[in-house]
């Protein structure tokens, strides 16, 4: 069980902003490697020879791996703290990228994306664990917004420098290098980083509302947490608004967006670059205009945020499916836009998360929220990718706008799966906590 709280530090010194900066340094390479086929789509399917459904399994195992490892992370991290399982994290995309580098085969590549996604999971829950350990409760949620800004820059050095080195270099030298620079890190966090301030007896949770920090430990977190937490209302209302905000985002950058707008819109790769960084960008400046507007309306952001994220994406989307022609470039840009506006939108999931669950399931709640976008965004990236080899033009040389438009297409049911429970569970949660009236209660009033 959770010990007594007792009163978080005030003051912080400069080893915490070192182990800070290495953290979120090693976030910034996680995003990196996460990123690594998202200019290079095109580039692998060439090649591994895979058509788009085969192609769309590297993402789609990767962001399983990473989905599936939320919830044992988060119990890993409540044993024996962020040092070793960022350590852990490191490595193993490191090897998944060494592996990548000399893979003869599709099954083994897959192999790799599974090394990189597990890998990848451990690393923003890590950090997130330092930020309330190392730094006063009060700065907690600036300090973790901050961390998921910067750390959207690796997304940048994907598109970027990653694409321009397997250009001018080969396969192999492309993913070692990815895979050497990940093994630094390990290094520098092991030296670097500690799980706690000297003063502090143990590891443990923080609740950013209250400041209160209370000792917590992997014995909670099991499946009886993992029910109790599925049972609130409010964590279900989490996964659903994590589920339906920034999937279709993820599956552009992830892997289809360089394959849609070179040969689907006919854009060149520098230009088509150039459109993914404004992704980047805007969801970066989205970060902090969607948290301090969900700290302003707590009881009303699902209806006043969530949901026109949603409708906005959708719309955009549409809005570029029937367009007759090429798309013009401000109505791309727009899409970009639209689709930046997803990933911020998704942390508003995890204020519902630490609302509406004790400190001693806040990890598992956690997790289970984390996982319902990835299981969105692995759906969207198959599905893309199946709708594309069922019309004929899984390949880089049968690739069309008119597939890439009906592919694209397949993510509305997605969304609106998402609004259905997101509406269910908003109001469920409602009830549960005394804003709403049950319904049975209603009718007995007016009667």
């Amino acid at each position: 069980m959770a010990s007594p709280s007792f009163a978080p530090s005030t003051s912080f010194g400069p080893r915490a902003w070192v182990i800070w900066g290495v953290a979120v340094s090693a976030y910034i390479v996680a995003i990196t490697n996460r990123s690594s086929l998202s200019a290079v789509g095109v580039d692998a399917a060439e090649h591994f020879q895979a058509d788009a459904s085969t192609l769309a399994l590297f993402a789609v195992v990767q962001l399983a791996m990473y989905g599936g490892m939320q919830i044992p992370v988060g119990v890993l991290l409540d044993r024996y703290g962020a040092r070793p399982i960022m350590v852990i994290g490191m490595v193993l995309m490191a090897s998944g990228q060494f592996v990548m580098a000399i893979s003869p085969s599709i099954g083994v590549a897959l192999i790799a994306r599974m090394l990189l996604g597990a890998g990848d999971a451990a690393v923003f829950p890590a950090a997130v664990r330092l930020i309330a350990l190392w730094f006063p409760a009060q700065r907690g949620p600036v300090m973790v917004q901050l961390t998921g800004l910067l750390g959207q820059t690796g997304q940048l050095v994907a598109l970027v420098p990653v694409a321009a080195l397997l250009h001018a270099t080969t396969w192999s030298i492309t993913f070692f290098s990815i895979a050497s620079l990940g093994l630094l890190f390990a290094i520098l966090v092991w030296a670097l980083i500690r799980n706690r301030p000297p003063e502090q007896p143990s590891d443990v949770s923080v609740n950013t509302e209250t400041g209160a920090i209370r000792v917590v430990t992997s014995a909670i977190d099991t499946g009886v947490g993992i029910r109790a937490a599925w049972a609130h209302p409010g964590t279900r209302l989490a996964f659903w608004s994590h589920f339906a905000t920034p999937f279709a985002g993820t599956a552009f950058v992830l892997l289809w967006g360089m394959p849609y707008l070179t040969a689907g819109e006919g854009m060149t790769a520098t230009a088509a670059a150039g459109l993914l960084s404004v992704f980047v960008v805007a969801s970066m400046l989205f970060g902090p205009l969607l948290g301090g507007l969900s700290q302003r309306i707590p009881t009303r952001r699902s209806f006043a945020l969530v949901l026109p994220t949603v409708a906005v994406q959708m719309v955009a989307w549409i809005a570029v499916i029937l367009w007759p022609g090429n798309a013009p470039l401000w109505l791309l840009f727009t899409l970009m836009i639209a689709l930046a506006a997803g990933g911020p939108a998704s942390l508003i999931a995890f204020d519902h998360a630490r609302t509406h669950n004790p400190a001693h399931r806040l990890s598992t709640a956690t997790g289970i929220t984390n996982a319902g976008g990835f299981i969105a965004a692995l759906i969207a990236v198959f599905v893309i990718g199946l709708a594309l080899d069922l019309q004929g033009a899984g390949t880089p040389d049968t690739y069309s706008l008119e597939a890439f438009r009906l592919a694209f297409l397949m993510q509305v049911p997605l969304w609106v799966l998402g609004v259905v429970f997101i509406i269910i569970e908003r109001k469920r949660t409602r009830i549960r906590i005394g804003l709403d009236p049950e319904r049975g209660s209603r009718r007995s009033r007016r009667s």
